[in-house]
């Protein structure tokens, strides 16, 4: 079935008749508007495109990113793709995407914001936003998740908290096999609730665990083939469920948000903040008091922020712990190292951020989990903010840039067997941990994740924990080389639907 016919079977009969007379007015529109001015220089190079069409009949929508980096090596590391009318430019391999991102961060640093995301976010917030608001809304974030605890000696024992919480439902299951991303998303977002709202939610809190849902299909769906379609081609919103899905998926979000806000702001005390919340509210009602009423800490920027932080802050750390633990039960004798390693170091007592510097395989292996997972092989978009010639090539004010991580996660320059699952990546010939430049998970420049801090303290303590208590294997008459490593397609790359085994190994000292 083509692209356009899973379209057609989401149409309203009504709405299919008028398809064709559209699809020839919108043709002749793009044949006769061309652009009046010559380019400045030489344009980036990639595949010739077709009217409207652009290179979609190229392109693996299911697996664009793979598809992307197939094409930087016919075009190389900067090169040009059409998807469907609109133009974008692709950076591909680590010295490239480095270049752009860090040396060129004011030119490369603007948030390329697709229809879609323009309707939800409307210019608030953190991720899809541009401009002062952007500064403000980051500057206040970081400083003020950093004052609550993010990357600190509070985070990690609100993690270690939850952890125990964590532990005690794989010990329900007794060594049977269960799913364990569910518990492990309950957890991971418990953390940046804790942070954002004061407190943390019980797993089975009906409206907590309907935001999780929501999370998980939203974040699946913004990367789907059908949405990619409609940020390219806006009008044919009419015809995708899966946009209607979004839209209903953001005004419930914003609706709980703003209820979960107001509810903080009845019992908010000036004297002690109990999270980020208190503190923009605060800050909100500081300025107003102060004459200021027209800045930009108001309820749409709260709200839309809240919803970024929870959403990132639970969906790709979340992504990174379940593939962390079908990896461990995909390479048996790379597990029993961690823990021979762990059991050597650390023994029975709860794993602390401290002991990073001790656990030099056990930091590899987590090093090399995050590279090969590549959970964000496309990054979030970038936008051009003004001309550029880069490596050669004119890339014009406002053109879609897209920085392709996975090639840089992968990059056979970087990276001895960037294809395996090896470790070995990250150490040296002593056994020593060793950084490596192209490790960018987090992305690099202006844009790069604010929560990287709070991300690796909760990886490293989730693992070391969860590893230190159990063995992880396949269900039974499952082998490790039956457990399918293709991932789920959306923002993010998650692990496809699998079962596991918690074995319990350790008594934890109290």
């Amino acid at each position: 079935m083509s692209l356009m016919e899973g379209l057609l079977l989401q149409a309203p009969s009504s709405t299919v008749t008028l398809l064709g007379a559209g699809l020839f007015l919108l043709v002749l529109y793009l044949l006769s508007s061309g652009s009046s001015s010559e380019p400045q220089g030489k344009e980036p190079p990639g595949p010739r495109p077709l009217p409207l069409l652009g290179n979609l009949l190229q392109l693996d929508l299911k697996r664009f990113h793979h598809t992307l980096f197939e094409l930087s090596r016919k075009y190389g590391s900067v090169f040009t793709v059409h998807i469907g009318p609109r133009k974008v430019v692709v950076l591909a391999g680590y010295k490239t995407v480095k270049e752009a991102l860090v040396t060129h961060a004011e030119e490369f640093g603007e948030r390329g914001i697709p229809p879609l995301f323009g309707e939800i976010n409307k210019g608030h917030g953190i991720l899809f936003a541009n401009g002062d608001s952007w500064k403000k809304m980051r500057h206040f974030a970081l400083t003020n998740l950093r004052d609550f605890g993010m990357g600190k000696k509070a985070s990690e024992e609100m993690i270690i908290e939850e952890v125990h919480y964590l532990t005690e439902v794989f010990e329900e299951y007794k060594g049977k096999d269960f799913d364990t991303t569910q518990p492990i998303h309950y957890a991971i977002s418990n953390v940046i609730c804790s942070i954002v709202f004061g407190s943390r939610f019980e797993y089975s809190d009906p409206r907590f665990r309907r935001s999780i849902s929501r999370v998980k299909e939203t974040n699946q769906l913004a990367g789907s083939a059908s949405v990619l379609l409609y940020n390219t081609m806006p009008w044919l919103g009419p015809l995708l469920k899966s946009k209607r899905i979004l839209m209903k998926h953001s005004d419930t979000n914003k609706k709980e948000m703003l209820d979960l806000v107001m509810e903080l702001k009845e019992t908010l005390n000036p004297q002690m903040f109990r999270g980020f919340i208190d503190s923009f509210i605060a800050r909100k009602e500081n300025l107003e008091a102060s004459g200021n009423m027209k800045s930009h800490f108001h309820y749409e920027n709260l709200v839309q922020t809240v919803t970024h932080l929870f959403n990132a802050g639970t969906d790709t750390t979340a992504a990174t712990m379940c593939w962390s633990l079908m990896l461990m039960a995909k390479y048996p004798q790379i597990q029993e190292r961690v823990q021979e390693e762990m059991s050597r170091v650390i023994g029975s007592r709860q794993p602390l951020i401290e002991d990073r510097k001790n656990l030099p395989y056990t930091d590899a292996v987590i090093h090399e989990i995050q590279r090969v997972a590549n959970i964000a092989p496309l990054a979030l978009p970038h936008i051009t903010s003004r001309d550029i010639t880069f490596q050669g090539y004119f890339i014009k004010k406002g053109t879609d840039v897209i920085p392709l991580l996975t090639s840089v996660l992968q990059d056979e320059n970087e990276w001895e067997t960037p294809h395996t699952f090896n470790p070995a990546h990250f150490l040296n010939e002593k056994g020593q941990f060793v950084k490596r430049d192209a490790f960018i998970p987090f992305s690099a420049g202006r844009r790069v994740c604010l929560g990287e801090s709070l991300a690796k303290m909760e990886i490293f303590l989730l693992f070391t924990s969860l590893l230190q208590r159990f063995r992880f294997s396949p269900p039974p008459g499952v082998t490790e080389d039956d457990l399918d490593l293709t991932p789920v397609v959306g923002i993010t790359l998650n692990p496809s639907p699998h079962q596991l085994c918690a074995v319990s190994r350790v008594q934890i000292e109290s």
